[in-house]
């Protein structure tokens, strides 16, 4: 059997196991020891992307955009999409397979006519040119595997093409320019160029880079740099982009450049991020300032965590079993023979995906394939399968907490674009203290969270979603002073607590607020206590200047089956294969709403439909605050 067939025949296991549930379910236990060929599945995802994208790559030499990749969805030739030559020419050297040879050198030789005079390349089809960093490094990283594959010509026009994007980038990158991860980025671009171009100024100017990006790591670990302006500087915190972007652009950079202090802060900052891969390998971005692009297996326009992992391997064999956990969760979202926005992307959706999450997904697995120096690696227990902890990020307002069948993230993150306000695309993440990620064991996904008020900062990234809600937990109301709830409390305060063995008790308080972070005159605290069978919530309702009727939103992921169905105005059970939960008022005077708006409770990020119940609470009355407690019980 020739290598492309027992890569196709990998292919084809690895999706009859996802059907069948078994790699997920199995992969969702605390792992015995055990070894993975972990670079074989790499390369196996890697060739079936990339078949995916020379798909829809134009074959008419005549034609003005020969070579490039049509996105269907966008209507749009992706300039970024070029990206794929590294994953094109990663597949050639796996298969022997010359169509992927060709679909390199076409891709580049596309890229290569669509170069501004100044060296960039615009983000088609916006006029970005931050991202000329990404086209650039693939060039590169190409350009060393294929350089005896090409003619003299190629061979010219290539290093021309590298040469004048290398002085753009060396001229213009720094973060007043961009955001943070397209700086660490650069670190990785420039160290390549240097070495491929020989040009030491390239690797002088990584240098500056490397030094001024790791000056924006906090104590935890993470990289600030994302988000608004604020005199010329940015802050803010994206997990998805820190482990997909920033993190292993800074690690590709200290290994070409033998720089150890940069490496020691990377090594640092992955033990923190390596909490928020999830049991079932979904990657919780779900509290950063850019979740309005997760997707759950990662980010859409990010690259991925597999790269990261690969690059620190041999520190830690957790991170081994989180990049295979992450690779297997990212394969189920396939809608096609593309990347969907999330797992329910073709229930949502009736035309293919945008191919920006394959094909920046596939130059992540590309890179992590070749930069993997083991055929196995031994896997060891992340930390999200060990059950019984819970534990504080401070610098982030942050609390995740793990039980037998429960794991969640309460996310109180306190960054605020202070010059933009309300009108900051950063500004509708999920906040005061709300659950933004719920997973049960056995199962996934309870509870997601998607942006408090649906926005299209970036129009080709964000498709049309008129009327959606928040998947998001929340407490809200309206009054004729306007739209209020916790999700605007950016201020909000919170403390943990182990009452006793396996119970873990986070408190939040604050007020409930509207988009310009304005109180409306009514205060809450929570609390959420967290046992081996179930989660608690207790919510405390503070009427100080203003007393109307308020609703607890608890909106329920219909993902793998899932069933909501009302018992009485105090209870309901979810049920999802063969496992049930019943969600139930313990104390205090609410009503239970069903389904209310049931079909506005969807996001395109993630990809996610949901079932709301609702607490619904009558108007309040001075001095007199309003308390109920309810629950989330596993049944079985």
């Amino acid at each position: 059997m020739g290598d492309l067939q027992r890569l196709k025949r990998i292919i084809s296991i690895h999706t009859i196991c996802l059907f069948l549930g078994i790699s997920l379910a199995a992969f969702s236990q605390p792992l015995i020891a055990q070894t993975i060929q972990l670079k074989k599945e790499y390369g196996a995802t890697v060739v079936s992307l990339s078949g995916a994208l020379m798909k829809r790559q134009m074959a008419n030499t005549t034609d003005p955009d020969f070579g490039g990749i049509w996105c269907e969805h966008c209507h749009v030739w992706h300039t970024r999409a070029a990206e794929a030559v590294y994953p094109f020419t990663i597949s050639y050297f796996i298969t022997k397979d010359e169509r992927y040879l060709a679909a390199a050198k076409n891709t580049a030789a596309w890229l290569i006519r669509q170069q501004q005079s100044n060296g960039s390349w615009k983000e088609t089809p916006e006029e970005w040119t931050g991202t000329t960093t990404d086209q650039l490094l693939m060039l590169l990283l190409s350009y060393e595997k294929l350089e005896g594959k090409l003619t003299d010509a190629e061979k010219r026009n290539w290093q021309q093409a590298m040469r004048n994007a290398a002085n753009y980038l060396n001229a213009v990158m720094k973060p007043e320019f961009a955001s943070i991860n397209y700086v660490a980025t650069t670190t990785a671009t420039l160290a390549k160029a240097g070495i491929v171009l020989q040009d030491a100024s390239y690797t002088s100017k990584a240098r500056i880079l490397a030094r001024r990006t790791i000056s924006k790591i906090d104590e935890d670990g993470f990289l600030n740099g994302e988000g608004g302006k604020s005199h010329g500087n940015k802050m803010g915190i994206d997990l998805g982009y820190n482990m997909e972007m920033s993190l292993w652009g800074l690690g590709l950079y200290a290994k070409l450049t033998a720089d150890t202090l940069v490496y020691a802060q990377v090594k640092k900052a992955l033990q923190s991020h390596l909490y928020f891969i999830y049991p079932d390998g979904s990657l919780d971005a779900s509290w950063g300032i850019r979740s309005n692009k997760w997707t759950a297996y990662g980010s859409a326009t990010s690259d991925g965590c597999q790269v990261l992992f690969s690059l620190l391997a041999d520190e830690d064999p957790r991170y081994a079993t989180a990049s295979y956990r992450n690779l297997q969760y990212l394969r189920s979202n396939l809608t096609g023979d593309l990347l969907g926005y999330g797992p329910q992307y073709a229930e949502l959706f009736n035309r293919p995906p945008c191919i920006h999450p394959s094909f920046a997904k596939a130059k992540n697995l590309a890179m992590a394939y070749e930069f993997e120096t083991k055929n196995e690696r031994e896997m060891k227990p992340m930390p999200a399968d060990k059950e019984g902890w819970m534990k504080l990020f401070p610098t982030l307002d942050l609390v995740q907490v793990r039980t037998k069948n429960f794991m969640a993230t309460i996310t109180g993150y306190r960054y605020k674009d202070q010059a933009a306000g309300s009108k900051g695309k950063y500004m509708f993440r999920p906040d005061g203290g709300a659950i933004s990620h719920l997973w049960a064991k056995g199962h996934g996904f309870l509870q997601a969270s998607s942006p408090t008020i649906y926005t299209r900062p970036e129009p080709m990234s964000f498709p049309e979603a008129p009327g959606v809600v928040p998947l998001t937990p929340r407490i809200e109301y309206t009054d004729t002073a306007g739209y209020f709830t916790n999700l605007f409390e950016f201020d909000s305060r919170l403390q943990v607590e182990t009452p006793k063995k396996n119970q873990y008790l986070v408190k939040v308080a604050g007020e409930l607020k509207d988009k310009n972070w304005l109180t409306g005159g009514v205060g809450y605290r929570m609390e959420y206590l967290f046992t081996d069978s179930f989660l608690q919530k207790t919510v405390e309702l503070i009427y100080h200047d203003a007393w109307p009727a308020v609703q607890i939103i608890e909106p329920f992921v219909l993902d793998k089956g899932m069933v909501v169905e009302k018992r009485d105005e105090r209870s309901a059970i979810l049920k999802a294969g063969g496992k049930k939960w019943l969600f139930t008022l313990v104390s205090g005077n609410a009503k239970l709403l069903a389904g209310e708006n049931a079909a506005n409770y969807w996001a395109p990020y993630p990809a996610f439909k949901a079932y709301p119940l609702v607490w619904e609470i009558a108007p309040g009355k001075v001095d007199q605050p309003g308390k109920i407690t309810y629950r989330l019980t596993r049944l079985n």
